[in-house]
This record gives C-alpha cells, sequence and structure tokens, in this order.
C-alpha cells in the first residue's frame, strides 16, 4: 500500500486545527453573547460610580451625621402615610403612597447647601437598601425620581420609610471611619491567607509523598496509596475556593473568617499536595538510590535523600500560595467569607462607593507589598 506523503498529513493536520479552534471562538461568541454596544452606550452609568472610586475615603472631618425619615405605605392603604416635618429639613412624597412598581416623586427642602444626601429605603424589618446619591442645590433642596419597590412592601401593618443621610462638616481631621474598618478587615484577610495556608501545608507536605510516584508507587498497596492520594487532590483542586467558602458560610455563618479560612484550606491543602508530589517526583534519583542500596526503609529513603532536596522548593510554593491567598480571600467575601471582600460587598450593596474605593487601595497596596516580601524571601531561601 502506498504511504500518503508526510506534507499532506501535516497540511490536513493543520486545517483540522484551525477548524477546531474556529469552532471553538464561534460557540464561545455563542455562548456569551457579547455586546459591545450596550457596553459603549451604557458607559455614562460609570459616570457616578467610578469618581467616587478613584476617591477613596482616607481622611474625615469631626462632623455630625444628620439622617431623616418619611414613611411611605407600599401598597396605598399597607400602613399610616409619613407626615413630613414642618421645620428645618424635609421629605415630601409626592403622592405619599404608590402600588408596587409605581414611580413618584421625592422632594427635599432645608438641606444644607452643595450637600451629598444619600437616599435609601428603610424595610419594615428595619434593614437599609440603598436607592441613590444626590446633591442639593444652593438652596438646600433637590427633586429624584422614585420607584415603589416590591422589596419594601409594607408588612403587618408597618410601611417601609424613604430615608436621608447627610452630614455636617467640622473642622479636626482625623482618620476615616472607613480607614479604620479597612484597616480592620484588610488585617483579617492576611491573617485568614496566612492560617489556610498554614493549615493547608500540614495537610499536603506528608500526603504529597504518598501522591509521588517515585516515592510510594511500588507494589500494590504502594500502587493503591498512590492513586488514592491523587485522586483525593484532584477532587479537593475541582471545587472553587468560592463554592467551598460558601458552603461552609451556610454551616458556620455568613460574614465568618473562619468560612473563608475553612474554604481556603481545603483549595491550597490539594494544590499544595500537588505541587509538592511533583516536586518530590523531580528530585535527582541518584541520592534515594544510595540510601536506598543501604538498607534503609521508605521513611528513611524520605527523611536522608528525598527532603533535603525538595525544601527550597517546598518554601517557594508555601511562600507563593500565601500571596494566592491573599487574592483569593478578598474576592471570597462577597460570598459570606469575611475578611476586606466582606466589607467590599457590603459597601457597594449600600452605594458607599468612596468607601469600596478606600477597600480596593488597600488591597492594592497588600498585594504589592506581599508580591515584594514573598520575592525578596523566595530568593533567601532558595
Amino acid at each position: 500500500m502506498k504511504k500518503r506523503p508526510a506534507p499532506l498529513l501535516r497540511a490536513l493536520s493543520t486545517v483540522v486545527l484551525i477548524a477546531a479552534i474556529g469552532a471553538a471562538f464561534y460557540l464561545s461568541i455563542e455562548v456569551t453573547d457579547p455586546d459591545f454596544v450596550k457596553l459603549i452606550t451604557s458607559a455614562p452609568k460609570a459616570k457616578q460610580i467610578l469618581p467616587e472610586l478613584l476617591s477613596p475615603d482616607l481622611v474625615t472631618r469631626e462632623s455630625e451625621e444628620r439622617t431623616l425619615e418619611l414613611a411611605f405605605p407600599i401598597p396605598c392603604g399597607g400602613a399610616a402615610e409619613g407626615v413630613p416635618a414642618t421645620t428645618g429639613a424635609t421629605l415630601i412624597a409626592d403622592p405619599a403612597c404608590a402600588a408596587e412598581r409605581e414611580t413618584f416623586r421625592l422632594d427635599g427642602t432645608g438641606f444644607p447647601p452643595d450637600t451629598i444626601v444619600k437616599l435609601s429605603w428603610v424595610l419594615p424589618s428595619g434593614d437599609p437598601f440603598g436607592v441613590t446619591r444626590i446633591t442639593t442645590t444652593e438652596e438646600g433642596s433637590f427633586t429624584q425620581e422614585m420607584q415603589a419597590r416590591p422589596i419594601a412592601a409594607a408588612a403587618d401593618g408597618v410601611a417601609a420609610s424613604l430615608r436621608a443621610e447627610w452630614s455636617l462638616p467640622g473642622g479636626v481631621i482625623k482618620p476615616s471611619q472607613a480607614l479604620l474598618d479597612v484597616t480592620d478587615a484588610i488585617m483579617v484577610t492576611i491573617f485568614m491567607a496566612l492560617l489556610s495556608t498554614t493549615i493547608g501545608t500540614v495537610f499536603a507536605a506528608p500526603l504529597s509523598f504518598l501522591a509521588a510516584a517515585n516515592i510510594t508507587r511500588k507494589g500494590v498497596i504502594g500502587s493503591a496509596i498512590y492513586y488514592i492520594t491523587r485522586s483525593v487532590f484532584n477532587v479537593a483542586r475541582s471545587f472553587e475556593p468560592l463554592v467551598m467558602a460558601l458552603i461552609f458560610a451556610l454551616i458556620v455563618g455568613f460574614g465568618s473568617p473562619f468560612a473563608g479560612v475553612l474554604g481556603m484550606t481545603v483549595m491550597t491543602a490539594a494544590s499544595l499536595g500537588k505541587m509538592f508530589s511533583e516536586s518530590v517526583e523531580s528530585i535527582d534519583p541518584g541520592p534515594i538510590e544510595a540510601v536506598t542500596a543501604t538498607g534503609a526503609n521508605r521513611w528513611q529513603v524520605v527523611r536522608y535523600a528525598a527532603i533535603p532536596q525538595i525544601i527550597p522548593d517546598f518554601l517557594s510554593f508555601i511562600i507563593y500560595h500565601w500571596d494566592v491567598n491573599v487574592r483569593i480571600s478578598t474576592v471570597i467575601g462577597f460570598v459570606g467569607g469575611g475578611g476586606i471582600g466582606y466589607y467590599l460587598s457590603q459597601r457597594i450593596s449600600t452605594l458607599e462607593y468612596s468607601k469600596a474605593g478606600t477597600a480596593l487601595l488597600a488591597i492594592v497596596i497588600v498585594v504589592m507589598v506581599l508580591d515584594f516580601l514573598s520575592a525578596q524571601i523566595r530568593k533567601r531561601a532558595i
């Protein structure tokens, strides 16, 4: 049988590969449905958000916080209507009640001029639900179109309230409360990463030798231990830290740093275990053969031939994973894992973008510092 020319096979393989890549990109576009036109047309929505995110709340002046509320029943008759104040700052809703999803106008008068006022709903349960921020005119008034949100419907005869919050600045400059809260939260994040990395290393280090073919995969029992350990690592690594943190948050409570630590520990143990085992498998077999030839058992082979070779790699992997865990922990907070991520999610949900900007700035600084420190430590350890 006459053989096909090799160039023809290579050309056919190239065509098939290009077709496969093209099909993958086509399916990616079909699945994700990108709309770049909408991205451009929606850009004006960022005008309010970006300036505040880029203006982190770092310092403040001693100020007096003011709050004003007006009961607003949804639907009409679900509860008593609110009575506007007769002096000072006043909120007036027109009409004074509404059905779900109906729009109404909220007027504010008597406020300080050129002052940012945060508008939000206070649900019948007492929980706040941010709506928007608005700046008063030179006369100290504002007008805002609002929608009667279904979430703010009256319950058991108790109406939701429209809340306006503003502050009167003083003269003494001091660290803002946001900066103090972010400092506490970022320290929690750093120690969450440290603790999860430490616990994960304690589990990963000994198990990695069981998952190393050159150490364990000898005989039926050794091969069984090897494949079981590798399978455990693969199964644990298949779950994202976000998923694990969410599961643990349901168990130990949302906002608990312990939930984040547990989620990252599982991921760290599996990931480090795999990297450690690959490091063990890549060591020089000469010392292992020499120690084995002396009649040493497996523990002695590991102790005197394997460990001295892998310590630099182990230290490098551990430091790198601590750096990775700091970054992951900021995202884990969004699913209730505690730390700076949980603080950031709360600020965004309540439209406090300036405070969210403070958290973002802290995350950037900490990641940069840890990246520099970990690089220096790795240089000295290797």
